[in-house]
């Protein structure tokens, strides 16, 4: 099932005409994210006046309600095209972040962001079949070097966020909100423009709208990976925070690792995803980052060890471990997230995966904050040997779920091929 329906994909090569706008069109939206998404508390808060517990509870709100939107929204892509399910979330988002100027209560803040996040992720599902359709035969190394260029548009955006914050005013901060907005609207012109109108791909007999989740070794792949994302919240979330309030590293240090951290991935990310193409190396990919947490999480908790001169050197060499495996963890699991989905089904499958992903960046504060932080240096060495367990149970179950797979068909024999040995004409 899965060879057949690889033949069906397009098989642009790494500089085809629908790659390049893919790209183009991902990283014109997430130059408007990076600019959104770091003034974004400083908007509702200062200019909106909304008291950052309530900000806090609306975008828990929005991003649990979010999740619903995953499976649904992924079986229409399947159904009606990848492109036309994700250029509707696109134009939704558009709507949605451009009403964030109009708000001046929380129950509008809470419904705007309810909206928001259920558009997203339903362009999370629909955007990641559309890239199975777009990578050709090799889905899994067209997201990696994808993903370079998601770092790099949130890294420029971070930096023009920088100068609207400095004049901090209102006007500056709607200006990012809307330029946000016009983001995604530039985003899906490019895509509408550059981008095939894939034909939905026939479903056998069996297909069910909500056959992913009987898919036991899928979800199971799911679950870890869910558990491992929370590495991407211990360099944003829990370090600074260590940084700040348990060592003496000058306040510059935060921001240091933040570009550092953005830097290694998008040196690195294409080059070492593209060597990740198959289950098997997808779970050896999995097994190597969570070592390298385990190595990773202790140097950071070290930085309150050593004198103020020295932890930033320490911080910034953390960071760059910690990076390379976020690489590996990362290019393993779009290959196991592509490859082990059935090609008819891409959409619902890419819905539970960004479902679990979101899950656990949701849950990821309260974990790093509330059981991690209180620990000290205990919780950081428990940390790395959480993601080192985690990250073992990649290979076994990255094995189970290739033997559930269908098996590919041979190959047929050209007419003008000879006869196999040992078989009469």
């Amino acid at each position: 099932m899965i060879k057949r329906g690889a033949e069906r994909r397009a098989r642009g090569g790494p500089e085809s005409g629908p790659q390049r706008a893919l790209i183009t069109a991902v990283f014109v939206s997430r130059v408007g994210n990076g600019l959104f998404n770091t003034a974004a508390i400083l908007y509702f808060t200062f200019v909106v006046h909304l008291p950052a517990t309530q900000v806090g509870l609306g975008l828990t709100i929005a991003g649990l309600s979010g999740l619903a939107a995953g499976i649904p929204a992924g079986n229409l892509a399947d159904r009606y095209g990848p492109r036309t399910i994700w250029l509707t979330s696109l134009a939704l988002q558009a709507v949605t972040m451009a009403a964030f100027v109009l708000i001046d209560s929380w129950l509008a803040f809470t419904v705007v962001a309810t909206l928001d996040r259920l558009a997203a992720a339903g362009g999370g599902a629909a955007g990641g079949a559309l890239v199975a359709r777009v990578g050709g035969e090799r889905p899994a190394a067209f997201r990696a070097r994808l993903r370079t260029f998601v770092n790099l548009g949130v890294v420029l955006g971070t930096l023009g966020a920088a100068v609207a914050i400095q004049i901090d005013t209102r006007a500056a901060y709607t200006g990012l909100i809307l330029a946000n907005a016009a983001s995604f609207a530039f985003a899906g012109l490019i895509a509408f423009l550059g981008v095939p109108n894939y034909r939905p791909l026939p479903r056998p007999e069996e297909h069910r709208q909500w056959s992913v989740l009987t898919d036991r070794p899928y979800v199971s792949f799911v679950a870890l990976y869910s558990a491992m994302g929370l590495q991407y919240q211990t360099v944003s979330l829990l370090l600074p925070i260590w940084l700040a309030t348990h060592t003496d590293a000058p306040r510059w240090t935060v921001a240091a690792v933040s570009a550092v951290s953005s830097g290694v991935c998008v040196l690195l990310q294409s080059r070492l995803g593209s060597k990740v193409e198959t289950p098997r190396q997808g779970g050896r990919a999995f097994r190597l980052a969570g070592l390298l947490f385990l190595v990773s999480c202790p140097l950071m908790a070290l930085t309150a060890d050593v004198p103020a001169w020295v932890a930033p050197a320490l911080a910034i060499l953390a960071v760059c471990v910690h990076s390379i495996g976020e690489v590996w963890e990362s290019s393993g699991g779009y290959t196991l997230a592509y490859v082990l989905a059935p090609d008819h089904a891409q959409g619902q499958y890419q819905g539970l995966f960004g479902i679990g992903f979101n899950a656990g960046q949701a849950l990821a504060p309260v974990i790093l904050t509330g059981l991690v932080l209180p620990l000290g240096h205990t919780g950081w060495l428990l940390l790395g040997v959480f993601f080192a367990t985690v990250g073992a149970a990649g290979p076994p179950v990255a094995a189970w779920a290739q033997r559930t797979r269908p098996a590919p068909p041979a190959p047929e024999a050209a007419p003008d091929d000879p006869a196999p040995v040992g078989q009469g004409q």
